[in-house]
């Protein structure tokens, strides 16, 4: 069991959350705030800052603990792989009426009530204040153990970005990685009577594409047939019918519905169960299903933002929409952009790729450093099954598959289905509860990596 009490955690957790870490889409934000956040946590964790070495890329932290003081970290990285933990330290705005206030660290109903609480500033606790009581207990890792934390996740990835590439430069390969993603959730697909640690071992790719339709424009009053704005929304309409792009269900998908499956009951049991063997059949029906299901198995596009003319009896010379596509492993990105390409000169739209989005490879479920995460589950959360899955949205992860084959996405916390709505919402909270053993989680991983 960890060093100290759930309330105590919860009070050093709070701390953090007090502090305002909100990131902007401006590459060039004041770090203020984020180099103050950094010396509260010296403060919090003073000898993960004693034993580790400390660099900071501008508002971003990477620490190395180094398995023998004063080693060198590119030879040690060839004698034995290094790991790497990562929870990032900015949080999204916190509008709207909460419950308490956003940045007030309210411990109350059980909880610690804040922005970051879950994402991710509460992943950044458990993570450190592991490493923290290792070091109190004399732990001396067999392989140099790194933590990494952005201040741009929620914007511009920056951080990681720029970390990931020195680190590939140095010639620094991790034998995994340890990221946010999946948590502990009851029922996460809905019909499994149990409750999931879901790993995430990838992510799709996240494309921003500007889709823009010209014409003489003109008044209102003697419209024109296809004008700008109907050209768009045909072109919309089409893309949500759902079948410009592929199906596919991958083998993590199949081996996600596997695992649930002996917690289901009737049909669905008999049909996820012998999901391997069925995937022909699944691919039919799973996009119909839900569209968190349609996401597992397909390049989805969501359409965020438009504009049209400045008037309302004037027809746009230019009109336009921006969707933002989150492409499949197995179209990939440049095959999701050409589709939609074609779809869009259907209807005489000129497209512009305004973020191509980055992609990463899907990591393996059934390597030795997963099943060491799955121990780690089962030795601290009771009746816990433990399951892979593919991440919809983004992780820093991403970046680091640079210069690692195994990056793995999940945070130890069990959360009911009103918290994880909290993520980027409102009242966003943690359990007191599951405090300690997400500390004795990471502990128990960086003791046995």
């Amino acid at each position: 069991m960890g060093q100290k009490s759930n309330m105590e955690y919860g009070e050093i957790l709070a701390k953090m959350l007090q502090k305002e870490t909100i990131s902007e889409m401006d590459p060039e934000q004041d770090k203020t705030k984020f180099r103050e956040f950094h010396v509260l946590l010296r403060e919090l964790f003073p000898n993960v800052f004693k034993a580790c070495e400390f660099e900071e890329f501008d508002g971003s932290i990477l620490l190395r603990w180094p398995c023998e003081e004063g080693s060198d970290p590119i030879e040690a990285a060839k004698k034995n792989a290094p790991v790497l933990f990562m929870n990032h330290h900015d949080v999204v705005e916190a509008s709207g009426n909460w419950k308490y206030p956003p940045f007030s660290g309210t411990i109350a109903e059980g909880k610690v009530w804040g922005r970051g609480a879950i994402d991710t500033k509460g992943g950044l606790f458990g993570m450190l204040q592991g490493a923290e009581e290792l070091i109190m207990e004399g732990f001396k890792p067999r392989r140099d153990i790194y933590f990494q934390s952005a201040c741009n996740e929620e914007t511009t990835g920056l951080g990681s970005d720029s970390i990931s590439k020195v680190l590939q430069e140095r010639g620094i390969r991790f034998k995994f990685l340890l990221d946010e993603g999946g948590m502990i959730l009851y029922d996460p697909i809905g019909g499994a009577d149990g409750t999931f640690a879901m790993i995430g071992v990838g992510e799709k790719g996240c494309a921003d594409l500007k889709f823009i339709a010209h014409s003489n424009g003109g008044h209102a009053s003697t419209p024109d047939k296809d004008t700008p704005l109907v050209r768009l929304g045909k072109f919309m309409a089409e893309c949500d019918n759902g079948k410009i792009f592929d199906a596919y269900v991958s083998d993590a998908v199949t081996e996600m519905f596997s695992r649930m499956a002996p917690t289901m009951n009737g049909i669905t049991k008999a049909l996820l169960g012998n999901a391997k063997n069925l995937r022909n059949t699944l691919k039919r029906i799973l996009p119909n299903i839900s569209p968190t299901a349609n996401a597992l198995v397909k390049t989805t596009i969501a359409f965020t933002m438009a504009q049209g003319s400045g008037g309302t009896n004037v027809i746009p010379e230019e009109a336009w929409v921006i969707g933002n596509m989150r492409y499949s492993h197995h179209q990939g990105r440049e095959e999701s952009i050409n589709e939609i390409i074609e779809v869009a000169k259907k209807y005489d739209l000129e497209v512009e790729v305004l973020d191509p989005g980055f992609e990463s490879e899907l990591s393996d479920y059934n390597a030795d450093e997963f099943k060491l995460l799955e121990e780690g589950v089962r030795e601290n959360f009771d009746g816990v099954y433990t399951s892979p899955y593919i991440m919809t949205g983004a992780s820093d992860a991403r970046f680091f598959g640079r210069v690692c084959d195994k990056c793995y996405r999940f945070v130890p916390f069990v959360i009911s289905e009103e918290q994880l709505e909290g993520i980027h919402g409102l009242n966003e909270s943690v359990d007191l509860d599951t405090l300690g053993p997400a500390v004795d989680f990471y502990k128990y991983v960086m003791k046995n990596a």
